[in-house]
């Protein structure tokens, strides 16, 4: 039975990764993509704030804080992986620049797919990490969606329309799925990493990714609130790939999960205190 749960466990998080890949790229077009970069220096400090500061600031914290081997690693797959999906729903409800929040996800994905093959082996270096197996599987499970969802919606998008809401049904499914089974399965090792020091690493990860991203966000809120948000909300579905195909220990999968959960409770409240505190903008 446990065997299973295992399987459907695997499986949730391909459908849950392709499905809402395939719906993201349905969603958008490449003009909404390319305009909002058309900024070096925002683009710049952006991938500074992702992939320089929250990767030295996530080792700066397991090393002050003792986690468990399984935590340690989500957390480093976690400071490796930018561009979440749930970005510009952060940036409507915090009255952030639209149309940056998407070319910003965009941005951190695709560089997540560049940037975690490279940099994970050497964060993680006594554990055996395949490079070339994490390149592989985050291009055939994210871009190659990605990319034939944005194809579609250039090419019928009369059938995207139609299409993308039931491939979004099916993917947040897929989540609930998984959530509910790492609970079950896993409820005493949750409710154990939250009274722990494993609970207090992940809370710190969260605040200070937060802080990278605002530090480097600018004197615009529009903009700066999408960069703070963008930046402490990190790219789940990358991490969950990763984890799902070179680690065994169950305690990774929970950790993202748990992290994941805890940052929505942090990031939701927090948007929309932004919202009411910040002036509605769309710079680009």
């Amino acid at each position: 039975m446990i065997e299973i749960l295992k399987l459907v466990i695997r499986t949730s998080v391909l459908v849950f990764v392709v499905g809402s890949m395939f719906a993201l790229g349905m969603s958008l077009t490449i003009k909404q993509i390319v305009d909002p970069l058309r900024n070096p220096s925002r683009v710049v400090l952006a991938l500074l704030a992702n992939f320089l500061l929250v990767p030295t600031v996530t080792y700066g914290i397991l090393q002050m804080i003792p986690v468990d081997e399984g935590v340690r690693i989500a957390l480093v797959l976690l400071a490796v992986a930018a561009g979440a999906p749930f970005l510009p729903k952060l940036g409507q409800v915090s009255k952030g620049d639209i149309a940056f929040s998407v070319g910003l996800m965009l941005l951190l994905m695709v560089g997540t797919i560049v940037y975690m093959p490279l940099v994970l082996p050497f964060m993680l270096e006594e554990v055996n990490v395949d490079a070339v197996k994490i390149a592989q599987s985050l291009v055939t499970m994210m871009l190659i969606p990605l990319a034939i969802g944005l194809g579609l919606r250039a090419w019928a998008a009369g059938f995207s329309g139609k299409v993308t809401p039931w491939i979004v049904k099916l993917s947040n499914l897929a989540l609930v799925v998984l959530v509910v089974l790492l609970v079950v399965l896993n409820i005493k090792e949750i409710l154990s990493m939250m009274v722990t020091g494993d609970g207090l690493a992940i809370l710190v990860f969260i605040v200070a990714s937060l802080v990278c991203g605002f530090a480097l966000g600018g004197k615009k809120a529009p903009i700066r609130n999408v960069m703070g948000l963008g930046t402490g909300q990190r790219n789940i579905s990358a991490a969950l790939i990763v984890a799902g195909q070179n680690f065994k220990d169950p305690q990774v999968l929970v950790t993202l999960v748990v992290t994941a959960i805890v940052g929505l409770l942090v990031f939701m409240p927090l948007a929309a205190w932004l919202g009411r505190h910040s002036p509605r903008g769309n710079i680009s």
